[in-house]
């Protein structure tokens, strides 16, 4: 009965609604009949027009159903629209014109940064791959009015339709005026908190001396390299090591490197001479959806195998071509720059696993004080990494992003865009370690005010020296895409983003394509000075029986920023999916800012899914508790941080992370590195609430 009820005044408000909405359209609008009524005679609260009462079951009177001569279609092309002035407004069939109608200044400065980036001096190195993925940066996306598809009759149907009114122009989503990869927005999802402004300020359009050649070195530099390289942490011998690339500035280097057959790197002769169609292959995928198809088939017993990551959980929940607005809001922002990795690239780090190996495969990514710059102007480089672990495989990489020492070098800012793709074949086991240690350290101590420098009568206030040091003008971005295409693969990695440089970005996304697929992704992010870091993870559940682990923990101090966006999507396929994601983040200063992120997105409906995030100050019970022990202040937050960390650096290659004792070990230089930040005073009761001072 309710129903019956409902559907009268349903009619009535559809009936006003068209009516005034259509009023614009030169097409008749024929009378309706009204019949008298009460509402709320109708609804059954109140008396009648002779004050009776009605039976809210007593059938309602009937509206009239009005015709009309037209498709009740506001995107009708054909359609005429009356202007205020009561002529027709002009349809827009060309939408270029319009295309950067909607840039601020902003956007256009972007723009831009980019292009001198785009179009710097040196050559493109990767032949057919740099061709192919400059032209897609070029290419604008095309403007025109998606076509309406019908639900349950088009394979092609999708909910998230371009559609517009005929007189309105069509836009282009944030980010894609100009080229054909979405670049940076500083209102756009994937850049929100960063610091784009500072980047674009920054002019990178340089590049490294002899880039796309290999850099040789003399018998006495080889040993202050590896003197240097040694006391970073980061070199191994060949004894420790299956094999060793290192590169200094983005040229690869012969003399210190320790190539095998199946690690070696690729310079221009060899993409010249031609690789293997699925080296290729590979090394011309983009991340963030760019690349349709995926790198594996997926099974699904409904649908058959599945090929393209758009069409996932369609129709009513794919996310639709990768241009989109709405894809673009859940991307990492990362294509653009992978692509301009493989235009400007001199040469590609290749590591293959074929068997089990027990000792890891280590590559340097070294960088002078002066990034290889002859005059002192800022320079680009783009290192670039491609492992696959082939069927039954072991490989154990790791990837060291470090500052190499040189002397009567100038600083010069430096831009490193590196891209790191890995692709796992069935039952291989990959454990990948990330350190990016470049920059050197923070200036700790920001936090001091004005007044408290000029009290202990400081030349220079900590801010002030935060503010000249070198490294701050340097930006680090790291974009790593990983595969899991055969059954039962399992891939694990520990990222530790470490370093001083002022803008630093790692991103990650990890697919599982094929059933038994495991993926592990725990990081670690530090934070000081003015630094603004920025970790973005995505684990996407394709196929069925998947799971994965991830934990992140971040350490913000000083007047740093820090964000951290972890995306889980569990697609409708990934039935019996089991994901846990935690993300725990300690503040040190209470001028430090973090945004932590988790997100689950779960199409399918039989899963286990957990995630949860935590924002806190070091416990002031544990410190009481090691200070009534004996210990100092300083030592007791000491003590509590580095615990914050190990359970994430103990995942780290043990060969690379030393042992306990070694002075050069992980251990000692994240010791040195938080010992840096280590917050001085006592804490004051602030607000009902303990905060350090």
């Amino acid at each position: 009965m309710e129903a019956a009820v409902r559907r009268p005044l349903l009619a009535v408000a559809a009936a006003i609604a068209t009516s005034s909405c259509c009023d614009a359209f030169t097409v008749p609008q024929p009378a309706i009949v009204r019949h008298p009524t009460s509402l709320a005679v109708s609804i059954g609260l109140g008396p009648d027009a002779d004050g009776t009462t009605k039976d809210a079951n007593e059938e309602a009177p009937k509206v009239e159903e009005r015709e009309t001569s037209f498709k009740d279609d506001p995107f009708d092309p054909s359609r005429v629209i009356m202007g205020e002035d009561g002529s027709p407004l002009p349809h827009i069939t060309d939408h270029d014109p319009f295309r950067k109608e909607r840039m601020s200044n902003s956007d256009r400065d972007v723009d831009a940064w980019f292009g001198s980036l785009l179009e710097s001096p040196g050559g493109s190195f990767l032949g057919s791959i740099s061709e192919a993925h400059k032209e897609r940066l070029l290419a604008k996306v095309e403007l025109a009015d998606e076509p309406v598809l019908q639900y349950g009759e088009d394979e092609e149907w999708t909910p998230y339709v371009t559609r517009r009114l005929p007189t309105s122009p069509l836009y282009p989503a944030y980010g894609l005026e100009t080229y054909g990869l979405p670049v940076p927005r500083r209102g756009a999802e994937a850049w929100r908190h960063f610091d784009v402004n500072g980047l674009v300020a920054v002019d990178y359009s340089g590049a490294p001396e002899g880039i796309g050649s290999d850099l040789d070195v003399g018998k006495d530099e080889k040993k202050t390299m590896i003197d240097s390289l040694t006391e970073k942490g980061a070199w191994l011998d060949d004894e420790q090591c299956a094999a060793r690339l290192v590169y200094v500035n983005g040229r690869y280097c012969p003399t210190l490197s320790k190539p095998t057959d199946d690690v070696k790197n690729l310079g221009s002769s060899d993409f010249a001479a031609g690789l293997p169609d699925q080296t290729l292959e590979y090394l011309a995928r983009l991340p963030d959806g760019f690349t349709d198809t995926l790198a594996a088939e997926v099974p699904d017993d409904t649908r058959g195998p599945l090929t393209s990551l758009e069409k996932l959980s369609g129709p009513d929940h794919s996310v639709g071509k990768a241009t989109s607005q709405f894809a673009i809001n859940n991307q990492q922002g990362t294509a653009c720059f992978a692509a301009l990795n493989s235009v400007k690239a001199g040469c590609v780090a290749y590591v293959e696993a074929k068997g089990e190996e027990k000792k890891p495969v280590l590559i340097i990514n070294a960088q002078t004080p002066s990034g290889g710059s002859a005059g002192g102007e800022g320079v680009a480089f783009h290192p670039r990494t491609l492992a696959v672990a082939g069927d039954n495989s072991t490989l154990s990489l790791v990837q060291m992003c470090v500052d190499i020492d040189a002397q009567e070098e100038t600083a010069a800012p430096t831009l490193v865009n590196g891209y790191t793709q890995v692709f796992v074949g069935t039952g291989a086991n990959v454990t990948h370690s990330f350190l990016e240690e470049s920059g050197g350290l923070a200036t700790s101590k920001v936090e001091m005010s004005d007044d408290e420098a000029a009290a202990v009568k400081l030349a220079q206030t900590p801010r002030e020296v935060e503010a000249q040091r070198p490294a701050l003008r340097d930006t680090n971005f790291q974009a790593i895409d990983v595969h899991i295409t055969g059954d039962e693969g399992a891939y694990e990695t520990s990222l530790m983003e470490l370093g001083g440089c002022g803008r630093s970005r790692l991103a990650i996304t990890t697919s599982l394509l094929r059933p038994g697929a495991f993926a592990s992704v725990n990081g670690f992010a530090l934070s000081g000075g003015a630094q603004r870091s920025d970790m973005r993870t995505c684990i996407h559940h394709v196929a069925q029986g998947t799971a994965s682990r991830q934990e992140q923990r971040n350490m913000v101090g000083g007047r740093s920023t820090a964000t951290f966006r972890g995306r889980i999507r569990v697609e409708q396929s990934a039935q019996q999916t089991d994901s846990e994601q935690l993300s725990r983040t300690i503040l040190l200063s209470d001028h430090a800012r973090v945004w932590a992120t988790p997100s689950l997105e779960i199409i399918a409906d039989d899963v286990q899914c957990t995630h949860g995030a935590t924002v806190s100050d070091l416990s002031e019970e544990e410190l009481f508790y090691l200070r009534s022990r004996g210990l100092d202040r300083t030592t007791s937050r000491n003590l509590l941080m580095y615990a914050f960390v190990e359970e994430i650096g103990s995942s780290v290659d043990e060969t690379v992370a030393g042992s306990f004792d070694d002075e050069n070990g992980l251990r000692k230089r994240i010791i040195r590195r938080l010992e840096n930040l280590v917050p001085e005073g006592e804490k004051a009761l602030v607000g009902g609430e303990f905060q350090s001072v």
